[in-house]
């Protein structure tokens, strides 16, 4: 039954591949092509196995990310996989600084950090990779393994390759005429792709994708830095009180040398309001008297 199944999706697909290509090729001999595609496919329809693609994702808690992080790596190693994506975050969910002295401060910072880690294991190992894995943390929140079966799609891709084989052959032949050489070029290009797009299937499930996040309870850290706030660098009282008496004998002195720069300016002043001074004198004494 499942051969039959087989050799009837190999002749939708032969038909799709003919019905596509009338524009570009013409078939000399009808019957030896059919002929020789008939053999090819009833071989062809046999060998594809089932093509399983697993992945897997769990979420668990663990007490330490850095440590639980070379678990995973020596887990890894253990189950014959290989690491493809690490990456460790620490973000600062809120932090306080308390002052110390006028120049430095101690931060308390509290840190969440987690790990994301993609590994690569046998198929045939996922189960037990994921088994232990799991008592690498406190608790699992999450664990999910998904199977996708691609089994028609390698097929489809394999009678298609086929078919443009058995084109290239006809060509060589003589039994197929091609109009255009960027058509035969485009032919081959589609040959190549095929052919890694069903090596890279095989790759997907002989190896399962697992993907892991790893994370912990907020860490406190605690460090004595630089005040950064250039208001806070004052000097101690006394010292600016002495400074300040300084500053002020300073300015006494600078106001003394000022005013003897300025003695003439003093002495005509000076000598201004005298002479003022006696003019309104005589003039009060030369003023006469009101009468009685």
């Amino acid at each position: 039954m499942k051969t039959k199944l087989f050799v009837l999706l190999a002749g939708i697909v032969l038909l799709a591949s003919c019905s596509g290509s009338k524009s570009k090729y013409e078939v000399a001999n009808t019957s030896a092509s059919a002929a020789d595609t008939a053999s090819n496919y009833s071989a062809a329809d046999s060998v594809a196995s089932p093509k399983l693609v697993k992945t897997a994702e769990m979420r668990f808690k663990v007490k330490s990310v850095d440590r639980a992080s070379e678990e995973v790596s020596a887990l890894t190693g253990k189950f014959n996989g290989m690491i493809t994506h690490h990456q460790m975050n620490s973000s600062v969910e809120s932090s306080h600084d308390i002052r110390k002295s006028e120049d430095s401060i101690m931060r308390v910072t509290a840190l969440n950090t987690t790990a994301d880690i993609t590994v690569k294991v046998p198929s045939e190992k996922l189960d037990d990779f994921m088994t232990q894995a799991a008592k690498l943390g406190t608790y699992v929140s999450l664990r999910r393994m998904d199977i996708e079966d691609r089994t028609l799609d390698y097929l489809s891709a394999r009678l298609k390759l086929q078919s443009r084989k058995e084109v290239i052959r006809g060509q060589k032949k003589g039994k197929v005429v091609i109009k255009h050489a960027e058509d035969v070029m485009a032919l081959k290009d589609d040959m190549i792709d095929q052919q890694i797009n069903n090596q890279r299937i095989d790759q997907e499930v002989r190896y399962s994708t697992v993907s892991l996040s790893i994370y912990q309870n907020n860490t406190i850290t605690t460090e004595v830095i630089a005040n950064d706030n250039p208001d806070a660098y004052r000097l101690p009282f006394i010292t600016r009180v002495g400074q300040s008496l300084a500053d002020g004998w300073d300015i006494f002195k600078e106001l003394i040398i000022t005013l003897c720069n300025l003695w003439v300016l003093i002495v005509i002043v000076t000598g201004a309001f005298f002479i003022f001074r006696r003019y309104r004198h005589r003039a009060d004494e030369t003023k006469p008297l009101p009468a009685v």
